[in-house]
């Protein structure tokens, strides 16, 4: 998955039916709900969008991301 895929766009958070932002370079990648603090982990090109799937990150990782997000919208 990458962030071109037209599949990115219709995924949505099983808990709150949100948008999910796509993680990259850890692993295969995950998808993540900034709102609940959740990553869904993405196994074999698959997203596990199941509710018990996720994790919460804490403050820290949740941070990070948000940081890591912010670097990847800025046009280099």
């Amino acid at each position: 998955m990458n962030l071109d895929d037209p599949l990115l766009k219709i995924l949505a958070c099983p808990l709150d039916k949100g948008p999910l932002s796509l993680l990259t370079g850890e692993g295969e990648g995950a998808l993540y709900n900034p709102r609940m603090r959740r990553r869904y982990p993405i196994r074999d090109g698959i997203p596990q969008l199941l509710p018990s799937s996720g994790e919460e990150v804490t403050d820290a990782e949740h941070d990070r991301i948000l940081r890591r997000l912010a670097e990847a919208e800025v046009p280099s």
